[in-house]
């Protein structure tokens, strides 16, 4: 089963003279990639170098290294690992002396694997999209209840009688069984389908 991150992690690296610093963080999609990126960029780095996987999903950057010598080993690192919906990002500041391509491979591939390597990691869950029909009462006591479920709301939930969560797929059983009880089997709960977490 695929992992991710707990949460983020670091690892710094010195190569002659250069120094690296990558900076790796579990995410929910692609949009949450980028904006993590734009957030964590560090403005006095010669380079920001980065890549990140979201299931199917993919991107990398070698931010003005040779082509291929930062960011695509940032992202064999990420796949290496068997990680899923993470982001690393790799800075560095030129020490001065030039590292060559082989060099470059080396010291980007190998500061996001240890910085990867070293963090907590979690079993990403399959989940699915709920929709649950049931009188009002029980929606609102359903919504105090969300946590034990490990669920959240999806989507508009302007409708009182109908409830769209995102919940583990493990969990779907415990809550038909919550419904059943709670609405005397008049409650309803139809699946959309399964994904990975995010």
């Amino acid at each position: 089963m695929p992992e991710t991150l707990i949460a983020p992690a670091q690892h710094a690296l010195t190569v002659r003279g250069s120094r690296f610093l990558a900076d790796a963080a579990p995410v929910a999609d692609a949009a949450a990639a980028m904006r993590w990126l734009a957030a964590q960029r560090h403005a006095d780095a010669t380079h920001n170098c980065w890549a990140w996987r979201c299931s199917a999903e993919y991107r990398s950057s070698d931010d003005g290294e040779p082509g291929g010598s930062a960011g695509r080993p940032i992202l064999q690192a990420i796949d290496a690992q068997g990680l899923d919906c993470v982001v690393v990002r790799v800075a560095r500041w030129f020490g001065g002396t030039k590292l060559g391509v082989g060099g470059l491979l080396r010291a980007y591939g190998g500061c996001a694997a240890e910085c990867l390597r070293t963090a907590p990691r979690r079993v990403l869950m399959a989940m699915t999209t709920a929709r649950i029909t049931a009188d009002p009462a029980t929606l609102a006591r359903l919504r105090g209840r969300l946590p034990a479920f490990a669920a959240r709301i999806d989507g508009d939930t302007s409708m009182n009688t109908v409830l769209h969560l995102q919940l583990p797929l493990e969990q779907v059983p415990a809550l038909r069984e919550w419904l059943a009880e709670h609405t005397r089997g008049q409650g309803r709960c139809m699946l959309a389908g399964a994904a990975d977490a995010r």
